[in-house]
């Protein structure tokens, strides 16, 4: 018999996972309680980063606290009963963005993201949807003075890993990007970059994929998990499904169900918003941009322009707060000819853990148990990595990159 794998989430590091242990020869169910791609996955940027080296707690970090702490900054909202009620990850998260961890974080993150747009033009082909897949770049924008110096600085950030970046003045933004209004003196366009029309329809795909080479995919609840004999089992609400190996790949919902096996990985949340808009007067972007100084991506998407907010670390439950979605949706409009909004401002959650990093492997002392979450904002571009990299694991195989930064066992 084939060796059984149970998949619980069926995001993009799910599915990925699920199509991984598949092409070795593993019998896969996919298990969650949504369609493929309708949770965390379908809200992003639809950006495919090759470009995201630099964590989010990384020393710049600690200079921009003021602000952020007062919440007058759209990039972060903070929720300070949420803060008070857990300090202890608040102080560990800010303890890993301390200079001497910067560089290992970084090459750890290149390790996820150097082939992030290769696998997925391979993953588009064979699901036939590379319809779906620009690979136009991504826009960086300043709006003062000092851009200029932030850019030079990533630029050469990027040389170091082999990633080419060009640096645009006024002129040369308006030459990639005519629709956009000349606010911005300094811009860097990254061409390796790439993205999507439709994240949630691409993840949707590769799960449809997956099925079509005879995975099996459930719909329901996940609940809880325990370990019988050779076996581990997990309770949903219409059954019991069982398999030697199980990933937990459930992104913020994971740490629920592990606690009651006495884990705690150390996992938190960051919410995070999307609003569509139509554009004016014929106006129209060829890729992402991210404005610095407003704090948002906006991406051309299926729906319209999708406008993506910060970082609001309120608990993962709780009522939307739309100062954020509301501000950058004001600064997007400076920046470009922006109409009426299409359909419901959206809200997820995208799991986090201290240092910035996934978590990716065995857990300890659980024999047949496999992690795959924590992969932060940056999901949609390291799932595919994320994915091979447990595959290999699991098979006793060498793993692309060094799997060691992601070892659960750093917080387990």
């Amino acid at each position: 018999m084939s060796r059984s794998v149970l998949v619980l989430g069926a995001g993009i590091v799910g599915v990925s996972c699920a199509l991984a242990l598949q092409q070795r020869g593993l019998a896969v169910t996919l298990l969650d309680r949504r369609e493929p791609g309708r949770e965390t996955s379908y809200g992003n940027a639809g950006v495919i980063g090759r470009s995201s080296l630099v964590p989010l707690n990384n020393p710049g970090l600690y200079a921009k606290l003021p602000a952020y702490l007062g919440n007058r900054h759209p990039a972060l909202h903070l929720d300070w009963r949420r803060a008070l009620a857990s300090p202890g990850w608040m102080l560990r998260f800010l303890w890993e963005a301390r200079p001497s961890q910067a560089s290992a974080r970084i090459a750890a993150m290149n390790g996820l993201t150097a082939s992030a747009v290769v696998r997925h033009r391979a993953l588009m082909q064979q699901a036939g949807i590379s319809h779906r897949l620009r690979e136009t770049g991504t826009l960086k924008l300043w709006r003062s003075a000092a851009g200029a110096e932030a850019a030079r600085a990533e630029q050469a950030l990027f040389t170091a890993y082999g990633i080419a970046s060009e640096i645009l003045d006024r002129q040369g933004i308006s030459a990639l990007e005519p629709s956009l209004n000349p606010i911005f003196p300094t811009g860097l366009f990254v061409a390796a970059n790439a993205s999507v029309d439709s994240p949630g329809a691409v993840t949707a795909a590769y799960a449809a994929l997956f099925a079509a080479r005879g995975g099996r995919i459930v719909q329901d609840e996940v609940g809880a998990l325990r370990r019988e004999g050779a076996l581990w089992r997990v309770q949903t609400g219409q059954g019991v499904h069982e398999a030697g190996d199980v990933v937990v790949a459930l992104g913020p919902w994971s740490a629920d169900l592990l606690a009651p096996l006495g884990l705690d990985p150390k996992l938190d949340v960051e919410r995070g918003y999307h609003r569509h808009l139509a554009p004016q007067d014929g106006a129209r972007l060829s890729r992402p941009v991210y404005d610095v100084d407003g704090a948002y991506f906006m991406t051309p998407m299926e729906e319209g322009y999708r406008i993506t907010s910060g970082v609001d670390l309120s608990a993962r439950d709780a009522p939307d707060r739309l100062r954020q979605i509301d501000s950058v949706t004001q600064s997007a409009r400076e920046a470009f000819p922006l109409g009426a909004v299409i359909g419901p401002t959206w809200r997820g959650a995208r799991p986090t853990l201290p240092d910035s990093l996934p978590m990716i492997g065995a857990a300890p002392g659980h024999d047949g148990l496999w992690l795959a979450f924590g992969n932060q904002h940056l999901g949609f571009s390291t799932g595919p990595m994320t994915g091979e990299i447990l595959a290999a694991l699991m098979c006793g195989e060498a793993p692309p990159v060094d799997p060691t930064p992601y070892a659960p066992g750093r917080y387990l």
